[in-house]
C-alpha cells in the first residue's frame, strides 16, 4: 500500500504568508502609534501656554477728525472715528517704545479709511456698513501692529 502525501497547494502558501503580513502591518501600526503618542507627550504639551493673551483696552483714546470721502457716482461719505489703543500700547508708550508717551498718530488710519471707502458704491456704504467697518478695523489693527484695541465710528453720513 502506498501512502498518499498531501501536496501543499499555492493556496496554503498564501494563507501562511498572509498571516505574517497581517502581523507585520499590525506591528508597524502599533510602533507608529506609540511613536506619535511619545512625541505628543514630550513635545506637544498644551497649546494654552503658547497662546498670546487676549488684548485688553488701554487708556489711550485717539479721536480722528472727520473727513469727506468721495464715493462712486458723485456721492460722498463723511467719516469720523476714534481709535482705542490696547493696554500693551500703554505699556510700550510709557517706556518710549512707541514715541515715548507722545499721542499716537491717526494718519495711518485715515489713509486706510480713504483708500478703502474711496470709490465705493453708495449702496454698499449704506447697506454693508458693519462688514465694511470690520474690514476697515482689521486693516487698522494690522497697520498699527496690534496696538489698536477697538475702532468706533463717531460720524458716518452719506449723501
Amino acid at each position: 500500500m502506498s501512502k498518499k502525501t498531501k501536496k501543499e497547494t499555492p493556496e496554503d502558501e498564501d494563507a501562511a504568508g498572509g498571516g505574517k503580513k497581517k502581523l507585520l502591518i499590525i506591528g508597524l501600526v502599533a510602533v507608529l502609534a506609540l511613536g506619535a503618542a511619545a512625541y505628543f507627550f514630550m513635545f506637544g504639551g498644551s497649546g494654552e501656554a503658547e497662546a498670546e493673551p487676549a488684548p485688553e483696552a488701554g487708556a489711550v483714546v485717539l479721536p480722528v477728525d472727520s473727513v469727506a470721502i468721495n464715493l462712486a457716482g458723485g456721492s460722498y461719505l463723511k467719516l469720523g472715528f476714534t481709535l482705542q489703543f490696547s493696554l500693551a500700547y500703554d505699556e510700550h508708550a510709557g517706556g518710549g517704545g512707541h514715541g515715548g508717551g507722545a499721542t499716537p498718530d491717526g494718519s495711518k488710519a485715515m489713509d486706510i479709511a480713504i483708500s478703502q471707502f474711496s470709490g465705493a458704491a453708495l449702496s454698499d456704504v449704506q447697506t454693508n456698513r458693519e462688514a465694511m467697518k470690520a474690514a476697515f478695523e482689521a486693516a487698522v489693527v494690522e497697520a498699527y501692529h496690534g496696538d489698536v484695541y477697538e475702532l468706533w465710528y463717531t460720524e458716518y453720513v452719506t449723501q
